[in-house]
């Protein structure tokens, strides 16, 4: 609604006279005219919202030096207009700019979708070929498998990959052997998919594989044995400690004697070899000290009442006591069966044995670090500073193993 327009009709509803109401009306009619003719004499360029928007301002410009010029009586009796714009120009913009980068996303989305189903539909093709022309153990489509299955893992298909990892591997061994080293590669990516997706047991028995296959195809001072004995070691200790594969208590504890035999089995294999550096046992070393701190805490925690004592549990007395029979006093025993005051004694004995014996071990595997630290000058300064670190810190947490172990003795 125009401003002058206001004017016009407020005119009409004024109590002036006939006379003067026709004389306003007849000029705010003129100079509403003359507006309108100045605006279309503007050239938008077809844009009618601008036209608006300039009509308008006009509207607003002229209307109070108009009525204040003509009608000076009117300036007691100010007009107030409100005016509501609403700027749509600037949410339009950015509707505008989300709906082309949404449009923009979809189309990326879709040419990458095509890009893939091209890439798997060639692949496929090609192994296909190679099944019909070579066979389908061809030793040529293990490397046409694993480079589907890296595809696959790329795009984040670790179900697809696995599967396609498999059949390198499948291939691999019957060409190759069952324990043969071109195996190694394929099953280190089959971990490292599973990995991915999170399949802990899988690459449990992958970790298991790899071990029989290297110790198999590796003399005990091969670095490439060495490596795989410590990577071994390192996921099983893993697996102890964050129970990534949800054993029980006892699980845990088979796995923690498994890991500590293990261990003590290949350090003495590999020391038994005059080639090999004894720094490089250092991980090892430890890898066996924290297998066997994890069963000296399960021991120390565990109350003697779950120990099996050497003592028999039950032992049987003669009781007597004299009563009276036909007028006369006899003795009458019978045999009980009550328990060994001896058993609980044997039970201490044994959770004390259970755990001086991991306590032993740890105290063992610390001499092979200080006589390493002692005795070798090849080790840098931040290995020295680290070895210290470890020892210092194995001591101080068997020492406290041992103390909580025998306050839980009278429990």
């Amino acid at each position: 609604m125009s401003k002058l327009g206001d004017a016009y009709r407020s005119i009409q509803r004024s109590l002036l006279s006939p006379c003067e109401k026709a004389r306003r009306a007849a000029y705010y009619e003129d100079h509403l005219t003359t507006m309108k003719r100045t605006s279309n004499n503007i050239n938008i360029a077809g844009n009618s919202g601008t036209h608006l928007l300039i009509l308008l301002v006009l509207d607003l410009v002229w209307a109070p030096i108009l009525l204040a010029q003509e009608f000076p009586e009117l300036e007691s009796e100010p007009l107030s207009i409100e005016i509501s714009v609403e700027s749509t120009d600037a949410n339009d913009t950015v509707e505008k700019s989300e709906s082309e980068a949404d449009l923009l996303a979809a189309e990326q989305a879709r040419r990458r979708a095509l890009e893939i189903s091209r890439e798997q539909a060639a692949r496929e093709a090609a192994i296909i070929d190679l099944q019909s022309n070579l066979g389908v153990y061809s030793p040529e489509l293990q490397e046409a498998y694993s480079d589907f299955g890296a595809f696959y893992r790329e795009i984040e298909d670790y179900e697809s990959a696995v599967e396609m990892y498999s059949e390198a591997l499948q291939v691999a061994r019957i060409n190759t052997g069952l324990q043969s080293e071109q195996q190694l590669p394929i099953i280190e990516e089959l971990v490292v998919t599973n990995t991915r997706q999170k399949d802990w047991q899988a690459v449990d028995d992958l970790k298991h594989l790899n071990y029989q296959i290297v110790r198999r195809l590796y003399e005990p001072d091969d670095e490439s044995y060495l490596e795989a004995m410590q990577a071994f070691g390192s996921w099983k200790l893993r697996v102890i400690r964050e129970n990534i594969l949800d054993l029980p208590p006892r699980g845990i504890l088979n796995t923690a004697t498994d890991l500590s035999e293990f261990y003590e089995r290949e350090l003495s294999r590999i020391e038994s070899q005059p080639s090999v550096v004894p720094e490089s046992l250092l991980t090892m070393i430890y890898g066996k000290t924290q297998a066997d701190l994890t069963l000296a805490r399960s021991v120390a925690g565990t109350p003697y009442t779950a120990f099996q004592g050497n003592a028999s549990r039950y032992v049987t007395e003669t009781r007597c006591r004299n009563v009276r029979r036909n007028g006369q006093v006899v003795r009458d025993c019978v045999q009980v069966q009550v328990e060994n005051p001896r058993y609980r004694q044997s039970q201490r004995d044994a959770k004390n044995f259970a755990l001086g014996r991991y306590v032993k071990r740890i105290e063992s595997s610390i001499e092979r670090l200080r006589i390493i630290r002692a005795t070798n000058r090849d080790l840098s300064a931040s290995e020295i500073a680290m070895l210290d670190t470890q020892i210092a810190e194995l001591s101080t947490e068997s020492d406290q193993i041992l103390r909580s172990g025998r306050s839980f003795i009278t429990f």
